[in-house]
């Protein structure tokens, strides 16, 4: 284990100031929840209904709008990192590490959020074209700054593991309370008769953005950053520590297992309007597969702590990506169900997956644990921002595969009823591909992933030996 820089591990009882830090509690739970909360006002906001805005309101081009959104992911998975290593090498104030940037870097945020959905009228398809471009891509370098912090923060708040999948259940939950309000709300602001409309977009933009600053404010003053390590001289070295990301097992495996994760969910998002405008001609259902997807994570959310508390993070995620994968591969065998019966059946499987969804940010703060271990060094931001930045990448390279997969199978744009041969490849591509990716997960997190209950207590107990012979 390389130890060569030399940190001073600080009592986690105490901050800097010596004053003596409350207990971790329900509190810090409703202060993270509020930082996903104020996270996807806009990031859902943007997700589900930018392109529509940058093409009816702007009238950019489609193709334009794709290739914006691929040079952003990418360039966002740099900021990540880049904002990650920077806020590694500062040292913590005596409001902690992580929380002082929250504060900082959320207003200019929120007003950049707001400045991307500014229509001024009359200008050249030129201007419009790059005043997108510029806007996007500063939202989502200074999403960068708040995010990056905010997700590290996880690691320093508690170093308890159940309690930390407490931290990643509520901000599940937070970022599902944004979406019911975005997807409730959202459409009535920024459609005017089956249209959009500039100024209900703008509307839209400055309501969710003053929501999404309260949050910021919310959790920053609700949270409490408990393990503090000041560095002493010497920083870490970018190189030491690609070292220690590559050998970080558990890093990798879960990183790619969150990869197939989300370009399944992508995929799945993409394939359901076909799914069920062209194989079921009932696009009323999506409204409520987009509703049931909501509540099959709520109702996981209550089971999460004493699942994990009595079996294991690994372990409880594991046979919820098997039920999943069982459900959706089973419903590829039976075409012929009714859209009920599919809604019904699907929503089983919903409920396997919630389970990872809820808990992958509680992996994330056990790798950066283990990185540690392995290291010596302590480095949330830059483990969670490499962890960022892979998602994007990934983010990036998935984009397009719904599109990719629809064309594939033949489908026809305006063509009244789609061949036989393509509605069957519709049904293939909602059902066993992602059973098919669910399984895999399982695999994954089974043989690679080897962070199990017994070794998360034996990681602790190793963890706080090797902080003690560091003092």
């Amino acid at each position: 284990m390389s130890q060569s820089a030399s940190q001073k591990r600080i009592d986690p009882e105490t901050i800097s100031s010596n004053d003596k830090v409350r207990p971790f509690g329900f509190r810090d739970k409703i202060g993270y929840m509020f930082g996903d909360f104020g996270n996807d006002f806009f990031f859902i906001l943007v997700s589900s209904f930018l392109m529509v805005y940058y093409t009816d309101i702007y009238g950019i081009s489609a193709a334009f709008v794709g290739v914006l959104f691929l040079v952003a992911r990418l360039w966002d998975a740099i900021a990540d990192v880049t904002w990650g290593r920077f806020i590694d090498t500062r040292k913590p104030s005596k409001h902690g590490k992580f929380k002082p940037w929250i504060f900082r870097m959320s207003f200019p945020l929120v007003i950049s959020g707001v400045l991307m959905f500014v229509h001024i009228p009359g200008m050249s398809n030129g201007f419009y074209e790059a005043y997108a471009f510029v806007t996007y891509i500063l939202w989502g370098t200074l999403y960068s700054t708040v995010n990056i912090p905010y997700g590290s923060m996880a690691s320093v708040i508690t170093n308890d593991p159940i309690e930390r999948t407490s931290l990643s259940t509520y901000r599940t939950m937070g970022a599902m309370l944004a979406s019911l309000i975005i997807n409730a709300v959202g459409p009535v602001l920024i459609f005017a008769d089956n249209k959009a409309s500039a100024d209900g977009f703008l509307m839209a933009a400055v309501i969710f953005g003053i929501l999404s600053y309260a949050c910021y404010l919310a959790c920053y003053k609700f949270t409490t950053e408990r393990i503090v390590l000041e560095e002493n001289e010497s920083k870490a070295k970018l190189g030491q520590t690609i070292k220690g990301l590559l050998k970080n097992k558990p890093l990798i495996s879960i990183l790619g297992a969150s990869l197939i994760f989300m370009m399944s969910t992508m995929l799945i998002g993409s394939v359901n309007v076909y799914l069920f405008k062209d194989y079921f001609s009932n696009t009323a259902a999506l409204s409520i597969v987009g509703i049931i997807q909501s509540l099959a994570v709520f109702i996981a959310i209550p089971l999460v702590k004493p699942l994990v508390n009595k079996f294991g993070k690994k372990e409880t995620t594991s046979i919820g990506m098997l039920l999943a994968a069982v459900v959706y591969i089973f419903l590829f065998f039976l075409p012929n169900l009714s859209t009920t019966q599919y809604i019904a059946l699907a929503a089983i499987g919903m409920f396997g997956y919630a389970f990872f969804n809820t808990m992958i940010w509680a992996f994330v703060t056990d790798v950066i644990d283990y990185h540690e271990l392995l290291t010596g060094l302590r480095e949330d931001g830059t483990v969670y921002s490499f962890y960022s930045f892979a998602r994007k990448v990934g983010q990036a390279i998935a984009g397009g595969i719904g599109g990719i997969a629809i064309t594939a199978i033949g489908y026809e744009a305006g063509r009244e009823v789609q061949t036989e041969g393509t509605l069957e490849g519709i049904y293939a591509l909602a059902t066993i591909v992602p059973g098919v990716i669910y399984l895999l997960i399982f695999l994954l997190l089974v043989f690679l992933y080897p962070l199990t209950k017994q070794r998360m207590k034996q990681l602790s107990i190793d963890l706080t030996e090797q902080r003690k012979n560091r003092r």
